[in-house]
């Protein structure tokens, strides 16, 4: 399958955690795998998105499960395109689930491009929309 992006990210976002899998493609056609789990506190954004920087990590996709994804995409919007995802779009082949098959999973369709981004209006068009009620 063709590789669409060759430095990406997939997190597993829960209230407390998220585990992150990066897919950095090298030279040889080859892919390494790189796991950790970070908290949720702005420092453990910060640390994730310091891991991410140095890994070369340009895009990154996360579920859109309640409102955890929120101060992560606020984190990681700045420096990385981040999409969020329908978790509808993420379903596995039933089995045996845990978070960091998830993260390396959104990381996989990640990187050949089976993902579709939702629609998450800038913070301009907001404040905009606000003001004219």
């Amino acid at each position: 399958m063709e590789v669409t992006f060759a430095h990406c990210a997939g997190l597993d976002v829960h209230k407390k955690s998220i585990v992150a899998c990066v897919l950095v493609s090298n030279s040889q056609g080859g892919v390494q795998r790189h796991i950790k789990t970070f908290q949720t506190t702005l420092g453990g954004l910060e640390a994730l998105a310091q891991w991410l920087s140095g890994l070369g990590v340009t895009h990154v996709a996360m579920e859109s499960t309640g409102v955890y994804w929120k101060p992560v995409f606020n984190v990681l919007a700045p420096e990385f395109e981040v999409w969020i995802v329908n978790a509808r779009d993420l379903q596995q082949v039933p089995g045996r689930k845990t978070d960091v098959k998830d993260a390396e999973w959104i990381a996989q369709l990640m990187r050949h491009g089976l993902l579709k981004r939702s629609f998450i209006p800038d913070v301009r068009v907001l404040q905009n929309s606000i003001t004219e009620c």
